[in-house]
């Protein structure tokens, strides 16, 4: 298990193209679309909040059903942010969680049971403090 999760993220030259690495020794990149000035040569940061609650639903769904022998063959997590607009006050997110193989209702209803506490869920939908400071 790894320490306190760390990001680094840098911009340089290339407009709104942004490389991040992490504590682990990853490397990913983000970017804006072209209409609004980026390259599109990677994800936006929208979409990459997407993709962190996508990655956590389907590995902690696999993780359970693996745990509790449910017979689970593939997740697919559909995500959606503010698919009827923006609201007046904050945000939604909608998500479709497709879960494949021979399970029981019961199975069915326990994987979404599992998939509303996986812990990105928790983060996104809690009380989130950022404490920013200049370095």
């Amino acid at each position: 298990m790894s320490g306190t999760p760390s990001v680094t993220a840098v911009l340089l030259d290339t407009p709104y193209l942004v490389s991040f690495s992490d504590d682990l020794g990853n490397r990913w990149q983000a970017d804006e679309p072209l209409e609004v000035g980026g390259g599109n040569a990677a994800p936006a940061p929208d979409r990459l909040i997407l993709s962190g609650l996508g990655a956590c639903t389907a590995i902690t769904v696999r993780m359970v059903a693996a745990r509790k022998q449910i017979p689970l063959t593939g997740v697919r997590v559909e995500l959606q942010l503010n698919p009827e607009g923006k609201p007046e006050a904050g945000n939604d997110i909608l998500r479709r969680i497709v879960l494949e193989g021979g399970l029981s209702d019961e199975q069915r209803a326990q994987l979404l049971k599992v998939a509303n506490a996986c812990p990105m869920h928790k983060l996104l939908t809690g009380e989130l403090r950022i404490h920013t400071a200049l370095a």
